[in-house]
């Protein structure tokens, strides 16, 4: 699952709303919503994107963190180190190697790393 998709079935439950109301009324069909959801499809467009926020009547720092979420979860990320150092393409190579062996709070921590520095 992706942070886009974790965010809508919240969104969804919170508001008791199924895959297949939901589907209808942003025109897509319920299938392809639970791949939105479960991260068996990529980015949604912009124009889906806005659809979901008119379909949640969100405004404002609501809109911004989906549309956020929704550029964090690609669920096959591709990761170009050409011209980076030969230590950030063996990081990036051992990260894309281990990820799906590293914990919840190890995910957390390396965020916390990335994050540190942010202006």
């Amino acid at each position: 699952m992706t942070p886009f998709g974790q965010a809508i079935r919240r969104m969804r439950a919170e508001r008791g709303i199924t895959q297949r109301q939901m589907a209808g009324a942003i025109g897509v069909s319920a299938a392809y919503l639970s791949a939105l959801e479960h991260g068996r499809r990529g980015q949604p467009s912009w124009e889906l994107l806005q659809r979901i926020i008119g379909f949640f009547n969100i405004i404002w720092d609501d809109a911004e963190d989906l549309q956020r979420l929704a550029g964090l979860s690609h669920p096959r990320v591709t990761i170009d180190t050409a011209g980076l150092s030969p230590e950030a393409t063996a990081l990036a190579n051992r990260l894309a190697a281990g990820i799906a062996d590293l914990s919840a709070d190890q995910i957390e921590d390396l965020q916390a790393v990335l994050d540190r520095d942010k202006p």
